[in-house]
């Protein structure tokens, strides 16, 4: 089975506005694949879900947190990764990636697409992915 790291702006755009990130996020939940976590990208996935743009309740929130840390793999990262340096925060979803032993990265930022590998697992958006998988 493959070993999948969705980025926090892939989660945002399966929960909140479908299209291929959902298709991403339906294989998590029907097995297709395992998606790895880590408490960081959880952290910036529920801060995110909290802003008042998308205007959600805290039982939504609370709800889509239990979710993915029951449907998902979280991962305690033991490398810090300083690559990315127009938005460090980037880095986490590498250090992840690293440490649940990825065979993909799946994300929607230009800053992790531009690298296109990292350590030799592909970065790909939600559309690559689906086209070859």
């Amino acid at each position: 089975m493959r070993r999948i790291v969705l980025d926090t702006n892939v989660i945002i755009s399966a929960l909140l506005f479908g299209g291929n990130p959902r298709k991403m996020f339906l294989k998590a939940i029907t097995g297709e694949i395992r998606v790895g976590i880590s408490p960081d990208l959880l952290g910036e996935l529920q801060g995110v879900l909290a802003r008042k743009k998308f205007n959600l309740t805290e039982e939504f929130i609370e709800a889509v947190m239990d979710e993915i840390n029951s449907l998902f793999d979280v991962v305690f990262p033991r490398e810090k990764i300083v690559l990315i340096e127009k938005d460090p925060d980037d880095n986490r979803v590498l250090e992840c990636a690293l440490e649940y032993k990825a065979d993909a990265i799946i994300s929607g930022d230009e800053h992790i697409l531009g690298l296109a590998v990292f350590q030799d697992i592909p970065i790909l958006t939600p559309a690559q992915y689906l086209d070859n998988n």
